[in-house]
């Protein structure tokens, strides 16, 4: 039976005036709550994207409107400054080699973390736990960059491109440790039937642990691969034969000789950083995976 509309409302009154006080103030705080949030969500993202979009405005800019108006938005967009800057500075050789060294550099890294990290997650060799210690402290440790400099020069490895991947594949930084936070959501009953069933200790690492692993693993790749497309010290150190040199350096060299020209300068900078932006739109559902995972299980 449907009441009537007056006596409806006046249900609805009553069961507002019971409502507590203390609940109205609840959902009042929980909403302030939601407010602040999206407020310092708001900060984050100016903080972030504000020198994005600096670059990308100074990108379009002649080099004439830029000393005229630098902070002011482009009005004549120079789109000629990407196709400029890629020709001159030669950058199809350099991304070449930044591709190379980034995916087999970061490709062995993250074998590198299975095989190291699954043993001292479950405690399978001596010293687990001091291992764990290790790998914290390597995170501290300055760069031992005349000792890997000696080493490739007595292998023979001094200024090839294989030295260079060997080196910066060995750079696995917080990977064993996420991924050993992540291998704690492997039950070790999997470890005891692979072995009843006779399955040997490396092909369960790679037919077991590695797919269930796939997103500690694919988390840790693309940490690594950030660092390696990033990084310089080695390359100028490891690389002085310019064919070789990765895209970092390609744009160290271009930003001195074209220093004065800024638009062409912020054009070749997203130029480098764009393959970076573009993988981590398509694959940053891994990474927080990846984090989230090994941080909760760990």
């Amino acid at each position: 039976m449907t009441l009537p509309a007056s006596s409806a409302g006046v249900d609805t009154a009553v069961a507002q005036k019971q409502t507590p006080p203390a609940s109205r103030r609840r959902r009042g705080s929980v909403k302030q709550h939601h407010i602040g949030s999206y407020i310092a969500v708001a900060v984050v993202m100016f903080v972030f994207l504000f020198p994005l979009a600096f670059l990308v405005n100074t990108s379009l800019k002649s080099n004439a409107e830029f000393i005229r108006n630098p902070m002011g938005l482009v009005m004549d967009p120079q789109w000629s400054n990407f196709p400029q800057a890629w020709e001159q500075g030669g950058f199809g050789t350099f991304i070449l080699n930044s591709l190379l060294y980034t995916i087999c550099g970061a490709g062995i890294g993250a074998v590198i973390t299975l095989v190291l990290g699954f043993p001292v997650a479950r405690g399978y060799i001596r010293g687990a736990r001091q291992m764990v210690i290790v790998f914290v402290l390597i995170l501290f440790l300055p760069n031992a960059l005349i000792t890997q400099f000696q080493l490739l020069l007595h292998l023979h490895l001094y200024d090839s491109r294989l030295g260079y991947v060997l080196i910066v594949a060995a750079g696995v930084g917080v990977g064993p440790l996420l991924f050993r936070g992540f291998v704690a959501s492997i039950p070790t009953e999997l470890d005891e039937a692979a072995a009843i069933d006779g399955a040997g200790y490396w092909r369960f690492i790679f037919t077991f642990v590695a797919p269930l692993a796939r997103p500690a693993l694919t988390t840790v790749f693309l940490l690594q691969a950030v660092w390696i497309w990033n990084e310089i010290i080695l390359a100028t150190v490891l690389l002085p034969d310019q064919t070789k040199a990765p895209l970092t350096l390609g744009l160290f060299r271009f930003q001195g000789t074209y220093t004065n020209q800024w638009g062409l300068l912020s054009a070749a900078t997203i130029l480098v950083a764009a393959p970076l932006i573009v993988a981590y739109v398509f694959l940053q559902r891994y990474i927080v995976a990846g984090v989230i995972g090994g941080a909760i299980k760990g």
